[in-house]
């Protein structure tokens, strides 16, 4: 009976795998957590869940939904999920603050931040929103946004706190406002708005976003299980891409922050908006998610010179090209 004690103990014996670890029919559980709520910029991600592309590489995926302010890679820097979302800019910052974090698959290939105006007053390129006056929302001290103020600087503007919402947009003809092409202008534009929308990657800022990350740590001792997870993501965002129904549907039932009666309608707009930056023209399905070191290099480079971080940090490192 010691015995038997003893070697339960050494073995496990009754015991759920931990997380990481293949079960006895190979089957590794693992976490994902994400960086907001469940919405189409993750579609690919529920779409591996709910059709199976996840099970097929052998993966128990437990998505663990986020929101403002997520530490995502805080939380995998900390081993508490196996895996997280993040953008690229917080990959380099969290590189240069000596956590071992590195991205494994970028979604949105171009950016989807950008800055939104009112169609009639026939702004036709981003320096337009910057030397025509009127008020602008922006949240300071990010990235883009110190890009933007030296490639244009903010003095023709009046800068005011970026509130995530709508309402003022909406009240005010000379408002413009940062925004994700996925999400306020299509609400702006169900209100009624006429929207014209520009992307700050067209300006020369474009990180990698809604990026798939580990610790370097955790992708060296288990890249079976990191290129299996890599692999589901891709075939699910194919999947996604060709019909984001399913996953959507999903999706809304996990939603709480949206009209249950727009949702379906909200979704399936976010999808076709974001379709060609997470798959430019010519792409092939294979294509999807990878990313190249000249990115990263040039992504480094701004960061350090904008001095959202204070020391360089090497773009070999910050992401795994190879899976």
């Amino acid at each position: 009976m010691v015995l038997m004690v003893l070697m339960c103990g050494v073995m496990g014996c009754g015991r759920e795998p931990a997380a990481g670890v293949p079960d006895a029919d190979g089957v590794t559980k693992v976490k994902v957590t994400l960086n907001w709520v469940p919405e189409p910029e993750f579609g690919g991600i529920y779409a591996a869940q709910q059709s199976g592309k996840f099970a097929a590489e052998k993966l128990d995926v437990q998505i663990m939904p986020g929101g403002a302010g997520a530490p995502t890679w805080q939380m995998v820097a900390a081993g508490q999920a196996e895996f997280g979302i993040a953008s690229g800019d917080e990959v380099v910052i969290a590189r240069s603050r000596g956590a071992d974090v590195v991205a494994l698959f970028a979604t949105y290939q171009t950016c989807p931040q950008a800055i939104m105006v009112h169609q009639e007053r026939g702004m036709k390129q981003l320096a337009d929103v910057f030397a025509g006056g009127g008020t602008l929302a922006l949240e300071k001290g990010l990235g883009y946004t110190r890009y933007l103020e030296k490639k244009y600087g903010f003095g023709s503007v009046k800068l005011v706190p970026y509130d995530g919402g709508i309402t003022a947009f909406l009240a005010d003809a000379n408002y413009s406002q940062q925004c994700f092409v996925t999400s306020e202008p299509l609400a702006a534009r169900r209100q009624g708005a006429k929207v014209r929308v520009f992307l700050v990657a067209d300006s020369g800022y474009n990180p990698y976003t809604a990026v798939l990350i580990a610790r370097g740590e955790y992708v060296r001792k288990n890249r079976p299980v990191v290129r299996a997870m890599v692999r589901g993501l891709r075939a699910g965002w194919a999947a996604y891409l060709a019909d984001p129904a399913p996953a959507n549907q999903a999706m809304a039932q996990l939603n709480r922050t949206m009209e249950n009666a727009t949702i379906m309608q909200t979704f399936a707009e976010a999808a076709e908006a974001q379709r060609t930056l997470v798959a430019p023209a010519g792409a092939r399905s294979e294509d999807l998610g990878k990313m190249t070191l000249t990115r990263w290099k040039e992504l480094a480079g701004q960061m350090l010179e904008l001095g959202v971080i204070e020391k360089a940090v090497a773009a070999e490192a910050c992401f795994e090209g190879n899976l």
